[in-house]
């Protein structure tokens, strides 16, 4: 099938990224395989190829904004759905080693096919709640960076995804929107775990208005956090 690419050429330009020609078959054999699994399991509300170009693939990749992606490191994305912002990344970017981790299994194994059908290499996804994910050890206090896209409130977010930066690591939230209250409200929690917010980082993708909160892992964060399943949704640290 034929694409106009035209939008997303222009937008990886905007990111001063610059793909070979099967790194853009890669997103299209992704596009393709996404569209497809949709129809059987809920993978994304979006599938009309301009709209995931803007609202998936670049929203991904607008990360480089705030970090340099051209370097080797090991990235966590949790609770990333149907592999965002992790995929789009790892396809641009392939040196990073990435790990991928959701709670539902259907959706790792989506993910492990398209690891397959994209020829990825360094890649993990893992079916396991962050709160029990986080007391593995091969897991906690492991990665240079943690991604995360997923609904969450930050206090709620920094306690699933703090304890598996290691320290000096920094966790970044993908948001969108006016976020002030809720950064402000997520400081105390985010200070308990050991982190501390460098900076917000607003601009506009298109017609969205986005963010990135940017924490930075100073000290370890203490070996009772995350707690038990559920409770950091419920009882947001801090409040």
């Amino acid at each position: 099938m034929k694409y106009n690419l035209e939008k997303f050429q222009a937008g990886l330009e905007d990111l001063n990224i610059s793909l070979s020609e099967r790194q853009m078959e890669q997103y299209l054999i992704y596009y393709e395989y996404l569209v497809e699994m949709n129809q059987v399991m809920n993978l994304t509300a979006i599938t009309e190829f301009e709209e995931v170009v803007k609202k998936h693939f670049l929203d991904s990749l607008s990360l480089c904004k705030v970090y340099d992606l051209s370097r080797d490191f090991s990235l966590l994305d949790l609770g990333t759905g149907a592999g965002f912002p992790g995929i789009p990344l790892k396809i641009a970017f392939p040196q990073i080693r990435l790990t991928l981790a959701d709670s539902l299994n259907k959706r790792i194994k989506f993910l492990w096919d398209v690891i397959e059908k994209l020829e990825l290499q360094n890649v993990e996804a893992i079916h396991a709640r962050a709160e029990e994910l986080a007391k593995n050890k091969q897991y906690r206090e492991q990665f240079d960076l943690c991604v995360s896209r997923a609904v969450a409130n930050l206090s709620s977010l920094s306690e699933y995804c703090i304890p598996f930066v290691k320290t000096g690591g920094v966790f970044i939230s993908y948001k969108s929107g006016d976020i002030e209250e809720e950064v402000s409200q997520a400081k105390k929690a985010i200070s308990i775990l050991g982190g501390e917010i460098s900076d917000v980082y607003k601009f506009d993708l298109y017609e969205q208005k986005r963010s990135f909160v940017i924490i930075e892992k100073k000290k370890k964060t203490p070996g009772n956090y995350p707690r038990k399943a559920g409770t950091p949704a419920k009882e947001p640290l801090g409040k």
